[in-house]
């Protein structure tokens, strides 16, 4: 080493250290890619984002080749500074040791934490650049790469390990995806937030969740005179109407109004002639998802289905806006819809709300965390709690809310008077 000037011994070191540098914060930053946005920038034909996803695709290869890269640039780090030591100051114990001591320090320092929280910080832009130079490393060192990986391979097959290319990547869970939505919030509004979160939710909600409970559907009984049946008719705001006889399990079929308005131009309306114009109903499982039910309302060519439970009861109906409010939330229209109060707390953070109003609606308007698993309404949460019809001035509380009933009638809850509280979340009767 004496015809080598101490300087040149130095310049090595530092070129030695920086090497080291390079390597960790490539392996740093490499592995803190966000996978999909580079998938997004090789699309759009970035350079350096196809160079990145092509190395990706072999993390093995690529893991391999910085490391061996990395750890021979230590050793030859450290071998250069024990040589330096002992040739300026002799070879014994206490040399060895600074030296060690030293060259550890700076390796750990220089070349291992502060690159690789760089790396971390800035991963794409780092992976980027660094992917121009690790592409053709990758060729120079694929013999060692592939030789050490001869062993590395030996080595997970004992422990039962398959290594797994960038192609196998692990998919998002829905829970991933849910909080990278809500982690999103300064990239996409508040809109769109909701409606993403909401399509997350679809294959969890069914079309008994949905619809329209029978008890408000809007119905033709062709028993009823057929003035009352006109009556229904000139004042009803919706295009389609089921029509049953006697009682809603005895469907008919379902009437386009439009079609009665041609056979009122013709002369007197008839109950015949209602009956000769009804289209066939058209019948949905109760448990139906919303996801499937919009995919089969498009096959169909269908906007109206009649929701019938195991036994073939009708629950209720439900149309292809109450499964697009389901994504979009409610929106305006000319046809009115249930009322279930203005569904927002007071002052004294109570509110008077209709027993028939859905927990899932009470839940998304009034964020509270009412049981979804059994009962659709807020009348047969309170039915399943109590195990009994209610009678006025009896309250409940369910979770962190205090239930009173105000009216009852028909064996069912009319009003309730819901008021918002902290603290416990069991279900007491007071």
């Amino acid at each position: 080493m004496d015809v080598i000037p101490f300087w040149v011994q130095c310049l090595g070191l530092v070129i030695l250290l920086l090497l080291s540098a390079f390597f960790s914060i490539a392996e740093t930053s490499m592995m803190a890619l966000n996978r999909y946005r580079i998938k997004a920038l090789s699309k759009a034909g970035h350079r350096g984002a196809l160079l990145t996803t092509e190395l990706l695709t072999r993390t093995d290869r690529l893991l391999g080749m910085i490391l061996i890269g990395n750890n021979l640039i230590n050793a030859a780090a450290s071998a250069l500074v024990t040589a330096i030591a002992i040739t300026r100051f002799g070879n014994n114990r206490t040399v060895l040791f600074l030296a060690t001591s030293l060259i550890a320090f700076l390796i750990i320092v220089f070349a291992e934490i502060t690159p690789k929280v760089i790396g971390a910080t800035y991963p794409e832009r780092i992976a980027l650049a660094v992917a121009y130079v690790l592409k053709p490393l990758s060729v120079l060192f694929q013999p060692a790469v592939w030789f050490v990986n001869i062993f590395t391979g030996q080595m997970l097959r004992l422990v039962k390990i398959t290594s797994s290319s960038g192609e196998d990547e692990q998919r998002l869970a829905p829970e991933e995806l849910r909080a990278l939505v809500l982690e999103s919030g300064h990239f996409i509004s508040k809109k769109q937030t909701s409606i993403l979160l909401n399509l997350l939710d679809l294959e969890s909600v069914t079309v008994y969740d949905a619809m329209i409970p029978r008890a408000q559907v809007e119905a033709l009984d062709l028993e009823d005179p057929i003035e009352e049946i006109i009556e229904k008719l000139s004042t009803s705001y919706h295009n389609k109407l089921p029509v049953f006889e006697g009682e809603l399990n005895q469907l008919r079929g379902i009437l386009h109004v439009r079609k009665c308005l041609a056979l009122m131009a013709e002369g007197p309306l008839t109950k015949e002639g209602i009956e000769a114009a009804l289209a066939e109903a058209y019948f949905i499982p109760s448990g139906t998802s919303v996801t499937q039910q919009l995919q089969y309302f498009q096959e169909k060519r269908q906007r109206l289905g009649i929701v019938v439970d195991e036994y073939g009861e009708v629950q209720g109906l439900v149309t292809l806006e109450d499964i697009v409010e389901e994504i979009v939330g409610e929106f305006t229209s000319s046809m009115p819809r249930a009322d279930h109060g203005l569904l927002k707390w007071d002052e004294s953070s109570s509110t008077v709300v209709d027993g028939s109003s859905p927990l899932r609606e009470l839940n998304r308007k009034l964020g509270l965390n009412l049981p979804l698993e059994g009962p659709n309404t807020l009348n047969g949460l309170i039915l399943e709690e109590l195990q009994e019809i209610p009678e006025a001035a009896v309250s409940l509380r369910i979770g962190d809310c205090a239930i009173e009933i105000l009216q009852v009638q028909n064996q069912a809850v009319r009003t309730a008077k819901l008021t918002r509280l902290t603290g416990s979340h069991s279900s007491n009767t007071f």
